[in-house]
């Protein structure tokens, strides 16, 4: 065998081999990726059944009239033009929701993060206090509505009772337009019992040398607060407000309940009941949802408004996640 020919059969073994390690490769790659795509499918699953079917749903039967007896026929934007413009619920109950994502969620966090600083600070009995916060977070919805009613009845409640004694004006609560909403906010704060153990446990993580370097800086209350609280616990915040923009996005239970009661119209077989009481202050996006597509049968009206909803909740979300943004800073 002559020797000029080894360089090339040497050179030529490599480049004969190439072809078989890329299938191996390529294999290899394909039998991760199904591995991976094995693990995510309970997830894919579950969004494809529980998120992406119904949201394609509600955004076909927006654009159709249907009854939820009747076949679905073509409509437009005939629907989103009713519920825009010829449907008068509609802006007030946008405003009220709107109203509550912002107060109700604001009062909540602020309440929640000062009990929970006042408890962790306490030095005998904190274990007393905690509890007593936390209980009413405890008690059901509808029992609690039920109770803050009778509590705020204008001419039987204790609250207005003891308020007129000392001289301040009784308001008429869930009966007058301009306070039923600030009603609720007392409510939502009166159960602020979540809150303030998931701030708790984040104020007890804070490291405590971070404190002490700031005491011998001679640095104020505010100033411990605003350079070491807040930066340690934003995360925390971020998720207060966005699950509480998201539950005030779904509130529907306790308005519903307190206007059922102050109207005096319990509900029943035979009786209809309109949401909103008093003059549509009480009124939210989920409760319309509800009352055009279960009560009105109008399906499409419903699906248009269902879809404003989500528009806005995923607008403040996005909003308060871009960069761990709007209420509690960049945190950069």
């Amino acid at each position: 065998m002559s020797t000029d020919t080894l360089p090339a059969k040497a050179a030529a073994a490599p480049a004969a081999a190439v072809p078989g390690g890329r299938n191996t490769l390529r294999s290899k790659r394909r039998r991760n990726a199904l591995r991976t795509l094995a693990f995510m499918s309970p997830w894919l699953i579950g969004f494809g059944f529980f998120f992406a079917y119904p949201l394609l749903s509600t955004l076909y039967f927006s654009f159709m009239r249907y009854d939820g007896l009747n076949p679905p026929a073509w409509r437009g934007f005939d629907n989103w033009s009713y519920v825009f413009t010829d449907f008068p619920q509609f802006w007030p109950a946008l405003q009220n929701t709107l109203w509550l994502c912002v107060v109700m969620v604001s009062c909540r966090v602020l309440f929640g993060l000062g009990i929970g600083m006042l408890i962790t600070r306490i030095k005998t009995g904190a274990g007393v206090f905690r509890t007593l916060f936390y209980l009413p977070y405890l008690a059901p919805p509808v029992a609690a509505t039920l109770a803050f009613v009778f509590l705020l009845n204008p001419g039987t409640g204790p609250v207005n009772s003891l308020l007129e004694a000392i001289g301040i004006p009784a308001p008429s609560w869930f009966n007058d337009a301009s306070w039923s909403k600030p009603a609720l906010t007392v409510l939502a704060v009166w159960g602020i019992g979540d809150l303030m153990v998931i701030f708790m446990a984040a104020l007890l993580d804070v490291p405590k040398e971070q404190y002490e370097a700031a005491e011998l800086d001679g640095a104020s209350g505010w100033q411990r607060f605003r350079f070491i609280t807040l930066p340690n616990i934003s995360p925390i915040v971020l998720f207060a407000v966005v699950t509480g923009i998201i539950g005030a996005m779904q509130y529907y239970t306790q308005p519903m309940v307190a206007a059922k009661v102050a109207s005096g119209v319990m509900g029943g077989s035979g009786v209809t009941f309109v949401p909103g009481h008093p003059d549509d202050s009480t009124l939210t996006l989920p409760q319309l949802v509800y009352s055009l597509g279960f009560s009105q049968f109008n399906y499409g009206a419903a699906c248009v408004v269902a879809l404003v909803l989500f528009a806005f909740s995923m607008a403040f979300t996005a909003l308060l996640m871009r960069k761990r943004g709007g209420l509690i800073g960049s945190g950069d």
